[in-house]
């Protein structure tokens, strides 16, 4: 089957980037059909809206607490994070919170066409949702078992050859995202596609 499956759309801005690189790489946009959010971090969530007004028959898929944050219903967990964190900023850094903080509350917000939930298989079932809290309490990754990979979101990381957990500073439960991470590396999986280090084959 022909079709399209986007996950994540990095910072605002981003549509025409991601667009060149799709087309690089001899796939045709007129065939996206999903665009499945893993969670609702401005450099995963940026481009969404124009991603949407531009392929307005696209499928939007998160989980369902993702969703809340995604469409605005609730206040994005990374939103209260930030404005919880700059009462107690050096004052040297608190230029830098109010900005992150304003870069949060301009996020366009976008309904979620389909929620999903752990266990989940998706895209012809081919695709089995993994449940991977901690980064945020809602993160979603994506394990394909015809292809022996995962496409992790910010649940790991890849530094050098080893897997490891996101940005701890920027981790809601570290305790719920080492659990995540070892549940990802659990899966034994051959290659494993992170956000942030790119792909790491074992």
């Amino acid at each position: 089957m022909n079709e399209l499956t986007l996950v994540d759309t990095g910072y605002t801005n981003f549509l025409p980037l991601i667009e060149k690189e799709i087309l690089k790489i001899g796939y045709d946009m007129k065939n996206l059909k999903n665009i499945i959010i893993t969670h609702c971090d401005d450099d995963h969530i940026g481009s969404l809206y124009d991603f949407k007004e531009k392929y307005p028959s696209v499928t939007i898929i998160a989980s369902e607490v993702e969703a809340k944050f995604i469409s605005g219903e609730a206040k994005s967990e990374r939103l209260v994070q930030a404005e919880e964190m700059l009462n107690n900023m050096p004052e040297e850094e608190k230029e830098f919170g109010n900005w992150f903080i304003q870069q949060l509350k301009i996020l366009r917000h976008v309904s979620v066409d389909e929620t999903v939930h752990d266990g989940q298989w998706i895209l012809h079932n081919k695709c089995k949702i993994v449940a991977t809290p901690g980064h945020t309490s809602g993160h979603i990754s994506l394990y394909f078992p015809e292809l022996s990979s995962v496409i992790t979101g910010d649940a790991a990381v890849r530094e050098g050859n080893e897997l490891v957990i996101a940005n701890p500073h920027f981790c809601l439960d570290i305790e719920k995202a080492n659990q995540s991470l070892n549940r990802l590396k659990n899966l034994k999986a051959k290659d494993y596609y992170c956000y942030h280090g790119g792909k790491l084959t074992l």
